[in-house]
């Protein structure tokens, strides 16, 4: 079978799983679009772009938040987004990978309004090294998150000279106790709310042993963004497989987390965009698939 006929064999499939939903034609659209974090459809999005943003569409999707490009301009990708009818508030980028000024241009070049750090180290370093990175945030101590707090500072800073709002999203290493302090709560307090906002992870927030609940409610307004991941029920409470993933995320619905009061509390806390992210690779189903399936569990809870 060609790659081309493959392509569309799977978003058909996907496209067949979201026509099960009765919700969004019985009340229409609702007041926060849900949206999906490119990463989880990376793979169909580098055999063709168009035709995966399309599917997306078609599912019920109205916003992607991107990940780093690859063989595609910011400019191409916001054409072919126009042509799906979808919207991108939202760009990962690696900072402290990159020139800052580059990063922020590709956020604005995409039409987004937050430039997001998916994970911020407390030096700059050289393109995207996988296992050093991953050594380094094993050894992070306080005064590593001390020094990210500063470095997010000066981005969020730059990034508002830019039009754009700064935002980190958490994995779950960040909650790793160091005598009864966690690096989350140094980027909690040593960030100014102005110049950094959160993207909250729940799946990885959980996966750690905490509640999203319980953040949405403490700091009302730091956090317009959220990723709905979920994890299978058998899934440790850990601090590690953010870095080293021993135990891979699942469909929405299909796992331990039980969004519904998640969603309440968030909206109540100043939410604005919501993203579906399964982090590759996914078993049992392509990924426009699994993307389908989480719609259909979180359609009628927001």
């Amino acid at each position: 079978m060609n790659p081309s006929r493959r392509l569309f064999l799977q978003q058909s499939a996907a496209v067949s799983l979201a026509s099960l939903l009765p919700f969004r034609s019985a009340f229409g659209e609702t007041s926060m679009p849900i949206g999906v974090q490119l990463y989880t459809v990376q793979d169909e999005l580098k055999k063709d772009a168009a035709a995966t943003l399309q599917a997306l569409a078609k599912i019920g999707y109205r916003e992607v938040e991107s990940f780093p490009l690859q063989n595609i301009t910011a400019a191409q990708m916001r054409t072919l987004l126009n042509d799906a009818g979808l919207k991108c508030p939202s760009a990962h980028l690696f900072f402290g990978m990159g020139d800052t000024a580059q990063l922020l241009d590709q956020a604005n070049a995409l039409g987004a309004h937050y430039a997001v750090s998916s994970v911020l180290l407390p030096v700059t370093i050289t393109g995207m090294d996988l296992p050093k990175m991953r050594d380094m945030i094993k050894a992070y101590t306080l005064d590593d998150y001390k020094k990210i707090a500063a470095k997010a500072n000066e981005i969020g800073a730059q990034a508002q000279k830019a039009g754009l709002q700064y935002a980190y999203h958490n994995h779950n290493f960040e909650f790793r106790d160091f005598g009864g302090h966690t690096g989350y709560e140094i980027l909690l307090k040593e960030t100014d709310p102005k110049l950094m906002k959160f993207e909250l992870d729940c799946g990885w927030m959980v996966t750690s042993g905490n509640n999203p609940i319980d953040y949405f409610t403490k700091y009302p307004g730091r956090y317009p963004l959220m990723h709905a991941k979920d994890f299978p029920a058998d899934t440790p409470v850990n601090t590690t497989s953010g870095v080293d993933p021993s135990h891979r995320p699942t469909e929405i619905g299909r796992g331990h987390i039980d969004f519904k009061p998640i969603i309440a509390a968030a909206e109540k806390s100043g939410l604005q965009h919501i993203f579906v992210e399964q982090d590759p690779p996914i078993e049992g189903m392509t990924s426009l698939e699994a993307v389908a399936v989480s719609y259909n569990a979180l359609r009628p809870l927001v």
